[in-house]
């Protein structure tokens, strides 16, 4: 029986919350893992070794019964519009079952009058969490991850285009994190309380990338010629909705669109990149090159051939065809909070002394 401390990863069968309940099993510790619902995902954890909780984590009952027993845990917030009131939920339930340490995933963009509502979320659950002593908190707070690029990686792959609306392909704006860098930096957050708490991690990837080396390093690991094509707001928004599988609700579609706007002004690129994965798991940072080549082994249909390429064909005319949305209409018939005079990261005062670069000697 193991002596080492429980620790509940909720969002268990998301992107960064597998990886770290599988990487925290590799360590020896105890994991209950908070799912929504028995699937392959939770199969798989629980081939791993982690107990499996199924609940509802926006109800403060199965938060509480989820705590029990447990010393530490991975707060990671579903990508939606009640991200705050799960926060709220989960900071009460940690209070009240004396957790230890906290690990919170957090925004790089994180700032009071953010346009994205998400964002702003973020940002008051950051202070929730700082409001007692106990428990401890780390928090990571990424950028741009570099998965988000893999959603263009189907078309990438059967019509040779990357597109996507990052603005001019020959400009370095980002070094996107893997989902197993982030999911390092997290496990290795909760088994050292003493020596991570109250520190603020921002994992990158290894080094400053733009949309045209994204691109072929796409082509390289695909076998063939891929372009990158600066696309519209609306055109990507026309894409999600219509290249299958997509699995963004309207709602995170109106939020990534504000992101997008933010990575064409650079601002993921700032204090970038950073050493905290190398600093904090004693590993180096994936390159973008690594999480390509992962995410072709995962989806074996990637490879070209002439009834995909066929098949790309329909799907590309299926999203030209696709009307688009006005997103502003989305979050107001959602009846989200705006703001009168909402500011982007780098409008923000507090953002940019917040978010100093820092000194290299």
């Amino acid at each position: 029986m193991s002596t080492k401390p429980t620790i509940l990863v909720t969002s268990a069968a998301g992107k960064t919350g597998q990886q770290v309940v599988l990487r925290l099993r590799e360590m020896g510790y105890p994991v209950r893992a908070f799912v929504r619902q028995k699937d392959n995902r939770s199969d798989h954890l629980a081939l791993a070794g982690a107990e499996i909780f199924v609940g509802d984590q926006y109800a403060i009952s199965d938060m509480r019964s989820a705590m029990k027993g447990v010393h530490r845990a991975y707060q990671c917030a579903p990508t939606a519009p009640n991200g705050l009131h799960f926060n709220a939920v989960f900071t009460v339930a940690a209070h009240e079952a004396r957790l230890e340490h906290v690990v919170t995933l957090g925004q790089w963009l994180t700032a009071a009058d953010h346009p994205s509502f998400f964002t702003r979320e973020v940002y008051l659950a950051d202070r929730l969490t700082g409001l007692s002593p106990h428990p401890s908190v780390t928090q990571v707070n990424p950028g741009w991850f570099a998965d988000n690029y893999m959603m263009g990686l189907k078309l990438a792959a059967q019509l040779g285009l990357f597109a996507m609306p990052l603005g001019a392909g020959d400009q370095a704006k980002n070094a996107a994190p893997s989902n197993g860098d982030i999911a390092r930096v997290v496990a290795a957050a909760l088994s050292d309380p003493a020596g991570h708490a109250g520190k603020r991690y921002r994992p990158t990837g290894p080094k400053l990338i733009s949309p045209n080396e994204i691109a072929t390093t796409m082509g390289r690991v695909l076998g063939h010629n891929v372009r990158y094509l600066d696309v519209s707001q609306n055109m990507m928004v026309k894409a999600l909705r219509a290249w299958p599988p997509s699995n963004y609700s309207e709602a995170a579609v109106s939020q990534l669109a504000i992101y997008a706007e933010e990575y064409r002004r650079g601002t993921f690129a700032i204090n970038a990149p950073t050493t905290d994965v190398e600093a904090v798991t004693g590993q180096k940072p994936q390159s973008m090159e690594e999480v390509v080549v992962q995410a072709v082994a995962d989806q074996p249909d990637m490879r070209r051939n002439r009834f995909r390429r066929t098949k790309g064909l329909a799907s590309f005319a299926k999203i030209l065809l696709t009307p688009g949305r006005d997103l502003r209409k989305i979050q107001q018939d959602r009846d989200y909070v705006s703001l009168s005079a909402p500011l982007f990261s780098q409008d923000c005062g507090e953002w940019l002394t917040d978010h100093k670069p820092t000194p290299t000697h």
